[in-house]
Formats: C-alpha cells, sequence, structure tokens
C-alpha cells in the first residue's frame, strides 16, 4: 500500500505537506526520526499514518492536557477508536479502572510526562509492544529550549525500559544546540534530521510601539474590532489575561474568553471546544492555551505582552493561519512592561536562599540521601511553599547530584549547592541573551521575517506579499469584510474532504 493511498483513504488528502512524506518514510524504516515542521505543517499525520502500518501500539508523549485532549479527538471524529488518553483528567477510580484493563487494543496511546515517572504505569506499558516511541513537542527536552520540562529529561530512560522501540521527536521551532538536546536526552541512535523551515509566509509580522498600557489597551480595542476573527491574544499574566476579557467585554466584544492555567479543566476543556467550534471568536490567554491546537481558520495572534525569546514567539504565532489563509501577527510594546520579561526571567528558577535552606534542611534530617524518592516532597512543600515548577526543578537537580556522587550528606552539602546555584546561573545569563536578541529584534529597522530566519541559521529567499511592517503593511488587508470567493471555495473543499473521508471508510469496511 503506497504512502499517497493511506493518506487519502485515512484523511482524505491527494497529497502530503511539505516535509511529511520524508519524514514517514523515515519512520517506517524504523530509523530514529527528528523532525522540525512549521506550526500548522502537519506534525501529527507523521505519527497517526504510521499507526496503520505498524502491528504495535504508537506511543505519544504529549506536555499540555489540552493539545492532549485536543489531538485524541481529532482521531476519534477521524473514525478512530481505538485511541486513549492517560493524564491528570483521570479521575483516580479510572486510571485503576485502566490500569486493569488490557491496553492492547489500542493502537495510539497518549500519554503525559508525569504519568511516565508512574512506576506501575510504566510497568503496564512493558507489556505492550511498543512500536514508535513519539515525542511531541519534543524542544521540551531541552533545558535550553523555550518550554524546558524536567520530565522531558527523563524520557530516554523510559525508552530504554520499553525495549527502546524506534523514536520521533517533533517540534516546530529549535535550534542547533535544542537539537543536539533532543538527540542526546531521548538516546537516538544517528537520528534522521529532517529540519524544515520555521517560516510560515502566510503570517504578516507587526510590532507596534506604544508609550503606556493604556494605550495598549485601547490599541488592543481597536484591532479586535476591526481584524477579521478568530484570533487569540496572548499575556504572560493570568490576571491581566482575566482584566482584558473583561475590558473588551465591557465595549462590546462578546463572544470572547479568557483562558489559563488557573482555571478548572472542565473550564478550559468547554473554552478550548467553544473556540474550536468558532462559538468564540477571541481567546484572551497566557502559553497555556494554543499548543498543538488545530484551528485552520485562526486569522490573527496578538501579543500584548512580549515573550522573553523569540522562539516562543514563533511558536505562539504559528496558530494562526494553520489552513493556509493569510493571518497577521501584531506584537504590541509599551515601554510600562519593558521590565516583565525580566521580571518572568528572573522568577523561573528558585530563589538560591530557598535551594540552600531546603537542601540543608534534608540533610539536617535525613543524614543523607541516596534516593530522594524515598523523601515525601509534599510535607516539605507544605513546610517552604514555593511554586510547583520550582520544586520539580530542585528535585531534578538533586537526583541529578546524587547519580552522579553516590548520595547528598554533609560531606557534599555545598557542592550540591554550588552545583545547582551555578546551573541555575548559566540558565538566566541564557535567557537574559535570548531576550536581548528578542528586543533587538522588535527595534531592527531589517526585515523582520529575515532576522527570525537568520536567528533559525535559515536565509530569507523571498519575502511574501504581506511581509512585515518594516517592509510595508496595510492592515486594511486583514480587516472584517464579508467573506470572500476563495474562502467560500475553501469551506466547500473542506466539506469535500470530510465526504471524501467517509468515503473511504465506508469502502474498506
Amino acid at each position: 500500500m503506497s504512502l499517497e493511498y493511506l493518506l487519502k483513504a485515512k484523511t482524505g488528502f491527494s497529497s502530503f505537506k511539505s516535509g511529511q512524506k520524508e519524514i514517514l518514510e523515515d519512520v517506517l524504516a524504523r530509523k530514529d526520526v527528528i523532525a522540525l515542521l512549521p506550526t500548522g505543517g502537519g506534525k501529527s499525520l507523521c505519527y497517526q499514518l504510521p499507526g496503520y502500518v505498524l502491528e504495535g501500539a504508537v506511543l505519544i508523549v504529549s506536555p499540555l492536557l489540552s493539545l492532549m485532549e485536543d489531538q485524541v479527538q481529532q482521531l476519534r471524529a477521524s473514525g478512530e477508536k481505538s485511541v486513549i488518553a492517560l493524564n491528570s483528567f483521570l479521575s483516580y477510580s479510572e486510571r485503576e479502572r485502566l490500569l486493569s484493563l488490557d491496553l492492547h487494543s489500542y493502537k495510539y496511546i497518549f500519554i503525559s510526562p508525569e504519568m511516565l515517572q508512574v512506576e506501575k504505569w510504566v510497568k503496564k506499558l512493558q507489556s505492550l509492544q511498543i512500536d514508535l516511541f513519539v515525542v511531541d513537542e519534543a524542544h521540551c527536552v531541552s533545558q535550553w529550549g523555550h518550554d524546558f520540562r524536567t520530565d522531558y529529561l527523563k524520557l530516554g530512560r523510559v525508552k530504554e525500559s520499553l525495549g527502546r522501540p524506534p523514536s520521533l521527536a517533533l517540534t516546530a521551532t529549535a535550534t542547533r544546540n535544542v537539537i543536539h538536546d533532543i538527540h542526546a536526552y531521548l538516546n537516538m541512535t544517528s537520528p534522521a534530521l529532517h529540519i524544515n523551515s520555521v517560516d510560515r509566509p502566510n503570517i504578516a509580522l507587526k510590532v507596534e510601539h506604544l508609550h503606556s498600557n493604556q494605550e495598549k489597551k485601547e490599541r488592543l480595542l481597536e484591532l479586535v474590532q476591526s481584524l477579521r476573527t478568530p484570533g487569540i491574544v496572548y499575556f504572560s499574566s493570568r490576571a491581566k489575561t482575566e482584566e482584558i476579557c473583561d475590558y473588551l467585554q465591557e465595549n462590546g466584544i462578546t463572544r470572547v474568553a479568557y483562558y489559563h492555567a488557573g482555571i478548572t479543566q472542565e473550564q478550559r476543556i468547554l473554552i478550548q471546544q467553544q473556540f474550536l467550534v468558532d462559538q468564540l471568536d477571541i481567546i484572551c490567554c497566557t502559553s497555556a492555551f494554543g499548543m498543538g491546537i488545530n484551528k485552520s481558520n485562526v486569522r490573527f495572534v496578538i501579543h500584548y505582552h512580549q515573550p522573553t525569546q523569540l522562539e516562543s514567539y514563533v511558536q505562539e504565532i504559528g496558530r494562526a493561519g494553520r489552513g493556509g489563509n493569510s493571518s497577521i501577527a501584531i506584537l504590541l510594546k509599551s515601554l510600562e512592561d519593558t521590565m516583565l520579561p525580566e521580571f518572568i526571567i528572573e522568577n523561573e528558577l528558585p530563589d538560591p536562599n530557598w535551594v540552600s535552606y531546603i537542601i540543608h534542611e534534608l540533610v539536617a534530617v535525613y543524614g543523607e540521601v541516596s534516593d530522594l524518592s524515598k523523601v515525601p516532597l509534599k510535607d516539605w512543600m507544605e513546610k517552604a511553599p514555593e511554586q510547583e515548577s520550582h520544586w520539580r526543578y530542585l528535585s531534578y537537580k538533586v537526583n541529578q547530584f546524587i547519580k552522579e556522587h553516590g548520595r547528598l550528606s554533609t560531606e557534599t552539602t555545598n557542592d550540591c549547592i554550588a552545583s545547582i546555584q551555578t546551573h541555575m546561573e548559566e540558565r538566566t545569563t541564557v535567557k537574559r541573551r535570548k531576550l536581548e536578541e528578542f528586543n533587538r529584534w522588535t527595534n531592527s529597522p531589517i526585515c523582520r521575517r529575515k532576522e527570525i530566519l537568520q536567528y533559525f541559521d535559515e536565509e530569507l529567499i523571498s519575502s511574501p506579499l504581506h511581509c512585515c511592517d518594516v517592509c510595508g503593511l496595510d492592515l486594511d488587508d486583514f480587516s472584517e469584510k464579508e467573506k470572500d470567493l476563495s474562502e467560500e471555495m475553501e469551506t466547500s473543499l473542506s466539506w469535500q474532504r470530510l465526504l471524501k473521508n467517509i468515503f473511504w471508510q465506508e469502502v474498506e469496511k
């Protein structure tokens, strides 16, 4: 069976997007693969189609619950029933029930990296034949990436315990250092590299410099009133996300909602689904929303707050124009917000004094620690409150130190503290350098697209019609208008693809 036939039978599409077929060929040749495809480039297809060819299961590690649920729903909507998600959305009783079930009937198993740290789930997976180990949003594996997760660093060990199946690492944004880390931490063997351009020619780029936050707020209202929807507005603050959402509603923008990690799981699922089916026009959100969300008609992404690095920015603006429509990304930069990215960097890692206090206390209570998993960290988190991400970071670094030195004890306490604090200083220095690079980009008189591509070691061959504000841009081209003929044709074609998909599924039966 040819890949083209499989593509048409399972999706209704008659041709692959750029880079997909080559990735699939290497995956089916059972090679380790690192694939960089731009947001909207069809990464999920690269593990979905092999599932119909491989005998065993496809295990997909996904970092965000909303992303995982969205991918599961897409598969089920296409007629694929042998799919399951294992994450914290499941109640305790549901998890226990699944542990007692035979999972051999599931072809696609989505799981969070946190669940893979639970020994009984790893043992459950060891009873299965895993033919492909997929790491989605693989940039999370790199400490130099924009969305570093300590649990991702343990995935190489998990893969080994599952019989070392071929692995596929997928991401939309990765520098050379990040690609190197993916290779190393996932224990890949001579991986095939498929590094496609991060450029999205259908997304125009614009930076607007404003003097005050009041001016910024008023400008945002003007933009969302005039731009063609749907759209996403990103914030760095949960409180500001809610405040501006209320402000928009008070000024006549009714089909808007806010989304951040502080709302309930039920609210998150509801808002995500409402946005996906066009019941909402605008989402005000933090970076917790959007990673991998498959909504093809997002027409704008506005950043109310500046991210701390270009990798994050490119990842987030990639939510726009996934269906190929002309779209725009606008960054609103206020002088009053200059210190916010620096504040975020400063608070990403724990305070050095807190780190020193916790390690000294651990040694004072236990004498020595050779296995941190036997220490009741939940009790410690109540004694010395700190962000959960800080506890995860400290746990990872202490475990790393124990692995290298055998134990944490009175004799090694200072060495452990010094090692962790040195790493924090190095990481903060890199983060500040990336912020400086981002700030230079926002103030540069050079084509914004050209400079983004240079950052990712690429070269701009030709500029699209709607490139960036430096090259010249008319916002009227992105304003709310009657649907033009091309959009009507696109809607018609999407229905044709859906009908073809249903037809091919019936033929296969």
